[in-house]
């Protein structure tokens, strides 16, 4: 709260933050001190799902002013590498990421933001919309990688707010049924309601068992599967369950060694992919908000004032709700 507001740089915005969502990997964070080979050193700002109202632009910026309402991309490239060049800048390791140890997210009052990596939401798409394109995001980019297309028949693992935007994503692309799996009662009547076909409440089946829920459900094996847990048995399921030439997308992360039945999916060419966060999603998602093609707003369950920060991480950390959105400016009264 002290800290002085930044100047930005000649190809930087200042923003005054007001919607912040709150994700597994700062829960993590905050609790845990690293992902992976990703250690909190030093303290860290928290925070990577935002949007704010442009305060001050640096002499370079062009396409905002102060006033706009915008949504921010956490992940800005330092330099212009081979990734950057093929379109795929996500996987630059000289990339700049909110929150991720060591550059400071946007869970704050004012923060500065590579211009290019804020957009303008248009008047029909709230700053709670804004924050939510992060997530989104991940659903977009999943789902271009599994191939989803018109008729396709889906598996998504795991209900939680990565889940069910892969559910939205699925159906939007032309899925003809979407089939997930959870833990949670709760959490998969949220996704019945963002349109799930059928959600299967897994309680200690093995991975063989499941897959053949799955299918029966289906009526057949899916073409595609999205597992967003990171659990072991998830992805095993994942691959007994996916159609012999299909495609399992791993979007959770669980621990760096796993043992699944890799042989099974080699001998029936079942194609494994992984993906990391997204890019050239935020034009994507913006136009899908904007014309309605797409609702995120059931997945706020959950808001408090930046003040009570703390009450909202305890919140997640027990897996109340579905996505905790955090409002930081503290003139707003809005829900």
């Amino acid at each position: 709260e002290n800290r002085p507001i930044p100047e930005p740089g000649p190809h930087e915005v200042l923003l005054q933050i007001h919607s912040v969502g709150i994700c597994g990997s700062d829960v993590h964070y905050w609790q845990h001190g690293r992902i992976g080979d990703f250690v909190v050193k030093d303290p860290m700002v928290l925070g990577h799902e935002a949007s704010g109202t442009v305060v001050k632009v640096g002499s370079g910026v062009t396409h905002l002013k102060p006033g706009d309402r915008v949504s921010i991309e956490p992940g800005v490239p330092r330099e212009m590498d081979e990734f950057c060049k093929t379109g795929r800048y996500n996987l630059s390791p000289a990339i700049f990421f909110c929150a991720t140890p060591p550059d400071d997210g946007n869970l704050c009052r004012y923060y500065k933001h590579s211009a290019s990596y804020c957009y303008k939401l248009p008047d029909n798409v709230t700053f709670e919309e804004g924050a939510l394109i992060e997530p989104l995001s991940v659903g977009i980019h999943a789902c271009k990688r599994a191939g989803v297309t018109l008729g396709s028949k889906v598996f998504v693992s795991g209900s939680g707010p990565i889940g069910l935007v892969n559910v939205l994503v699925a159906k939007m692309m032309g899925a003809a049924a979407v089939v997930i799996t959870d833990l949670s009662a709760s959490r998969l009547q949220k996704a019945k309601e963002v349109g799930a076909d059928f959600t299967i409440q897994v309680k200690n089946e093995t991975p063989q068992e499941v897959a053949s829920k799955v299918e029966s459900l289906l009526g057949c094996m899916p073409e595609i599967t999205v597992e967003c847990t990171g659990v072991q048995a998830c992805i095993q399921a994942g691959i007994y369950a996916t159609r012999s030439g299909g495609t399992l997308v791993l979007v959770g992360l669980g621990p760096e060694m796993v043992t699944v039945p890799l042989v099974n999916a080699a001998v029936r060419e079942v194609d494994i992919r992984g993906i990391f966060r997204y890019c050239n999603t935020w034009p994507v998602a913006i136009a899908l908000l904007a014309s309605k093609q797409i609702n995120v707003k059931p997945l706020v369950t959950h808001r408090f004032p930046l003040e009570k920060a703390l009450e909202a991480f305890e919140t997640t950390k027990r897996g109340e709700g579905v996505k905790i959105m955090l409002k930081c400016d503290p003139t707003d009264h809005n829900p």
